[in-house]
C-alpha cells in the first residue's frame, strides 16, 4: 500500500480521496497535505503519530469537518460533504462528531453536569433530555458521582473525562482527540484512555492524535504523518 492509499473498508465513517491541504505564503504554495486517501472504519481505533509539522492538527481539522481541503473529496457517512448545506454540515458536526482536545476547554466554574449539557445549547433538546444525557455520558466515564462537582475541583484526568462526556453525549459516530493526553501524568492519562477503550468497545470510532507511543496499544490501527502523508506505520 503507498503513503497516498490508507484505505481500511469500504464501508468508512470517514473517507478522504485525493486531498489536498495548500496555503498561499510569500515564498509560494506550501502544501501541508499531500493527495491522500484515508478511511476509517465504524469502530475503528486508529491513532496517528508523526513529527511537529507534518500536518497532523491539519488533517484533523480536515476530519472534523472544521476545514474544506483545497483538493480532493470527503465523505462523512457515505456523503460528500462538499455537497451539504452549511446548515446540514453544521448539523453533522454537532450531531455525528465529537471533538476532545489537550487543553479541556471546560467552563471551570461550573459544575461537571453543565458542562456536559452545555453540548446542547443550540440543539433542539428539552433541558429535561439534555440533562438525562449529560448525566449518562458522566456515568459512561466513571464520573456519575461527581455531577454536582465544580470542574475547578477536579484532578486533570477528572477534567478530561468530563470532556469526553461531553464530546460523546449524543453518542458520535467518530470521536477525534488531538493529544488528550498531553496535560496529564502517566495516572491520569492511563485513565483517560481507559475510558476511550471503552467508548471504542462501545462501538464509536476514534482519531486520535499523539506524540505518546505508550498509547499505540489502545489502537486497532497505527498510522504516520511523514511530510503531508500518511502510511501505515512498519
Amino acid at each position: 500500500m503507498s503513503a497516498q492509499a490508507v484505505s481500511e473498508t469500504t464501508a468508512a465513517a470517514l473517507s478522504m480521496r485525493g486531498v489536498w491541504k495548500t496555503f498561499d505564503t510569500p515564498r509560494g504554495p506550501l502544501h501541508v497535505l499531500r493527495d491522500l486517501d484515508f478511511d476509517i472504519a465504524p469502530g475503528a481505533f486508529v491513532v496517528i503519530t508523526g513529527p511537529s509539522g507534518s500536518g497532523k492538527s491539519t488533517f484533523l481539522n480536515l476530519a472534523s469537518l472544521l476545514d474544506t481541503p483545497s483538493r480532493g473529496t470527503i465523505a462523512f457517512g457515505g456523503r460528500i460533504v462538499s455537497s451539504l448545506t452549511e446548515q446540514e454540515l453544521c448539523a453533522v458536526r454537532k450531531e455525528r462528531i465529537g471533538m476532545v482536545f489537550q487543553k479541556f476547554c471546560l467552563l471551570t466554574h461550573r459544575s461537571a453536569l453543565d458542562n456536559v449539557a452545555f453540548r446542547f445549547r443550540y440543539l433542539p433538546s428539552p433541558a429535561r433530555e439534555a440533562r438525562r444525557l449529560a448525566e449518562s455520558a458522566l456515568a459512561r466515564v466513571g464520573l456519575a458521582g461527581q455531577a454536582d462537582q465544580a470542574v475547578r475541583l477536579m484532578s486533570g484526568g477528572e477534567m478530561q473525562r468530563v470532556a469526553i462526556a461531553r464530546a460523546v453525549a449524543r453518542r458520535p459516530d467518530l470521536l477525534v482527540a488531538d493529544e488528550p493526553t498531553g496535560n496529564l501524568d502517566r495516572a491520569s492519562a492511563e485513565s483517560v484512555m481507559e475510558t476511550f477503550r471503552a467508548l471504542h468497545a462501545d462501538g464509536i470510532a476514534i482519531l486520535l492524535v499523539t506524540h505518546n507511543e505508550s498509547l499505540l496499544r489502545y489502537a486497532t490501527r497505527h498510522l504516520v504523518c511523514r511530510d503531508g502523508r500518511l502510511e501505515d506505520a512498519p
